[in-house]
C-alpha cells in the first residue's frame, strides 16, 4: 500500500519538553478528543478511535567511523482511517 506523509516534525528537544508534549497527546488519546499537529504552516487533526495499535522499538545506529552508537526510540501508533472502534487504549 503506498504511503503518504501527512505530517512531519523534527528538531532537538529538552527531554522535558519531550515529556510535556507527550503528556498532551496522551490526554487528548485518553479524552477520546481529536487534536491537531502543528508545525509552521503544516497541520494535520487526528480522531483515533478507542483502539489501535501501539509499537515500540528501539534500535542502536553504530557509526562506520567508530564514534558513538545512536539509540533511536519510536512510539507508534496506528488505525485504519475512518474506524470508529470505542474500546479502550490498554498499554502493558
Amino acid at each position: 500500500m503506498p504511503e503518504e506523509t501527512l505530517f512531519e516534525f523534527e528538531r532537538d528537544m529538552t527531554t522535558a519538553d519531550v515529556a510535556q508534549y507527550l503528556r498532551t497527546v496522551a490526554d487528548h488519546l485518553e479524552s477520546g478528543d481529536e487534536f491537531t499537529l502543528e508545525s509552521g504552516d503544516e497541520s494535520v487533526t487526528l480522531t483515533p478511535p478507542g483502539r489501535v495499535e501501539f509499537e515500540v522499538e528501539v534500535e542502536r545506529e553504530t557509526s562506520k567511523s567508530g564514534g558513538p552508537a545512536e539509540i533511536e526510540l519510536e512510539f507508534e501508533l496506528e488505525w485504519d482511517e475512518g474506524a470508529t472502534d470505542t474500546g479502550d487504549l490498554t498499554i502493558e
